[in-house]
């Protein structure tokens, strides 16, 4: 017969290994719980109510948005909309930035290979806020539909929480989207005042202020909710022409901002191409090289100069 005190050992070990598998999978379990929730509250849980925002290189991006500039970039992707994680923006900017400088060494010289990529990293952040400036822009047409949508809810005896999850699922992206995402973060418990403050954050605009500006009076004071909503759409749509109006007569002056710095890069690979060699033994002399740094900053100054006349606040 086997000793009791050998089957008793062999038990409790057989348990803890059980015990220690069971919480291994709970902990397990709850990081991945914790993460979904994170990405939830960050909106990266879903893009445009479609399927889920793929999660590859997510070692990446977790690591990238550890670190202070990761944060900052992470913030300008989520306000983007874009199917991208914070990772893959990362590592795509880096390989475009390679490539730009073996490019413009090849093309042009090996002087021009930083510049390249200073220029390519600013780019990279000037298509973000592009792409954030474009989805604010999308946001701000829907206000109107938005806060009509509202108000009509509002009539018929609905709370703004059911309002603005009712209006989420009838409007397109990006509103659509936005709503939801307020929605979310609405059942979560969090309040309606700092949900729709950190939206307002997140796509800064006038006309967003002012419809959240409403809503937060009107929930924290009362008063006539609906009449202040229906104003405010007729207000919105006024807005929404007038901007229009001015795009239309702004969009050959910006057209210009971008012919210029064109006109520049086409100059230094015409002189190139002429005269074989000629831009590296110019930019093999101190002096050349300042001259050279002298003509890129001359054509910035252009580029910013003109963007910034071409820009009026409506």
């Amino acid at each position: 017969m086997s000793d009791p005190t050998v089957l008793l050992a062999l038990g409790a070990t057989a348990a803890a290994g059980a015990l220690a598998v069971a919480g291994l999978h709970t902990w397990a379990s709850g990081r991945a719980g914790r993460e979904a929730l994170v990405d939830r509250l960050a909106g990266d849980s879903h893009l445009g109510g479609g399927p889920a925002r793929s999660r590859r290189l997510a070692g990446l991006d977790r690591a990238v948005r550890r670190t202070r500039p990761g944060r900052s970039i992470h913030r300008r992707v989520s306000a983007t909309g874009l199917p991208l994680s914070t990772g893959e923006f990362v590592l795509y900017t880096v390989l475009a930035l390679a490539v730009l400088w073996f490019a413009a060494t090849v093309v042009l010289a090996p002087f021009f290979g930083p510049i390249a990529a200073l220029t390519g990293a600013w780019a990279a952040m000037a298509f973000l806020n592009w792409q954030r400036a474009k989805r604010i822009e999308a946001f701000i047409n829907q206000l109107p539909e938005v806060a009509r949508l509202l108000a009509n809810a509002t009539a018929a005896g609905l709370a703004l929480r059911t309002a603005l999850a009712m209006a989420a699922e009838e409007l397109e992206n990006p509103a659509g989207e936005e709503l939801s995402r307020v929605a979310d973060q609405l059942s979560l418990g969090r309040s309606i005042d700092e949900t729709l403050d950190e939206l307002a954050r997140r796509l800064p605009s006038r006309e967003l202020v002012v419809l959240v500006t409403t809503l937060v009076l009107s929930n924290k004071a009362g008063g006539t909710v609906v009449g202040s909503l229906r104003n405010l759409t007729v207000t919105l749509e006024e807005r929404k022409e007038t901007r229009r109006e001015v795009r239309t007569m702004l969009s050959e002056v910006n057209a210009t901002a971008f012919t210029v710095p064109a006109l520049g890069l086409g100059s230094l690979l015409l002189i190139n191409s002429q005269n074989d060699g000629a831009l590296h033994r110019v930019t093999s002399s101190a002096i050349g090289q300042v001259l050279i740094l002298l003509s890129l900053g001359l054509y910035t100054v252009g580029f910013f100069v003109i963007r910034r006349l071409g820009r009026i606040d409506v």
